[in-house]
């Protein structure tokens, strides 16, 4: 497995033009969190090539929220919008503050959890097989 490798902003910004308007969200529209503080809004959905797809999602955290260990099955890079979050991945904590981005290597177990006290919003940009789930909760 890959180790974790921070990006920079620049090395996420071709991702970001698939969504500029997602850099930005209005103070009035909040997010509709689950049962467990994560709200995910899919904004991008396209065919990659034959095999893979690829996807965005904002993810929201609510304060104190936290996504359990999962994988997925392609790649995954994540871009923090605002706020801080913390994840765990190959035993390994990397704490992200916003405009800073984590690389996550297909089928890398990994967890995040927001660590502020207000909301976090996060980018989630995904090129995965196609036909599978996004999120593979781990057992």
């Amino acid at each position: 497995m890959k180790p974790i490798a921070r990006l920079t902003t620049g090395a996420i910004a071709l991702a970001l033009l698939a969504a500029p308007a997602l850099a930005q969200q209005p103070a009035a529209a909040q997010p509709k969190f689950d049962s467990k503080g994560i709200a995910r809004t899919e904004t991008v959905r396209h065919a990659f090539d034959s095999e893979r797809d690829a996807i965005q999602v904002r993810v929201d955290f609510a304060p104190g929220a936290s996504f359990p260990k999962h994988s997925h099955p392609g790649v995954e890079i994540a871009y923090v919008l605002s706020g801080t979050i913390e994840y765990e991945m190959d035993g390994k904590t990397v704490r992200l503050q916003a405009g800073e981005s984590l690389y996550i290597p297909a089928g890398a177990v990994h967890s995040a959890k927001n660590i502020g006290n207000g909301i976090i919003s996060e980018l989630a940009t995904y090129v995965v097989e196609k036909n599978q789930p996004i999120v593979i909760l781990a057992k």
